[in-house]
């Protein structure tokens, strides 16, 4: 299976991969200065639980590059798996704190990697409330077109073609 870099990078922002110790420290209850003051939010503690070993397919800081501050993160609920027709497929999520949002951040990160994705030849889907318009605008952005239908949840599930 292919790899992505530790470090992805965008214009705007740097998404290196949260390590085991970063992730063990904020579930402690740790937080590092270069954090926003509203950094890890609980879904990123989610993510980080998820962390068991050295993958490249986990969560990732979301980092401006202007000035080192920590303002979501971004990521995968682990490596590709084959879908139904064979072809490799990844969930995506993320999440920033409310400070980030509204100003193309989300859109600019999961464009990254998306593009990291198709470098490797791994397809990407992602989960979202049917009511949450800004998700749905930042995964069409993206070009997520293939609506699957709702999860058990009622979430929306969507990918790329």
């Amino acid at each position: 299976m292919s790899e992505l870099p530790p470090v992805i990078s965008t214009n705007r922002f740097r998404l290196p991969l949260v390590s085991r110790e970063e992730a063990a420290a904020a579930l402690a209850g740790s937080r590092a200065p270069d954090w926003h003051e509203d950094y890890p939010r609980s879904d990123d503690l989610d993510a980080f639980s998820m962390i068991k070993g050295d993958s490249t397919w986990g969560p990732r800081h979301i980092v401006r590059v202007v000035d080192g501050l920590v303002i979501g993160s971004v990521g995968f609920y682990g490596p590709p798996a084959p879908h139904d027709d064979g072809v490799p497929e990844v969930e995506i999520g993320y999440g920033l704190v409310e400070y980030a949002r509204g100003h193309g951040v989300a859109t600019e990160v999961v464009s990254g990697l998306v593009a990291a994705l198709d470098a490797v030849d791994v397809r990407v889907r992602a989960r979202t409330e049917p009511s949450n318009a800004p998700s749905l605008r930042v995964l069409a952005k993206c070009g997520f077109t293939v609506l699957r239908g709702p999860d058990e949840d009622g979430n929306l599930v969507v990918s790329r073609a």
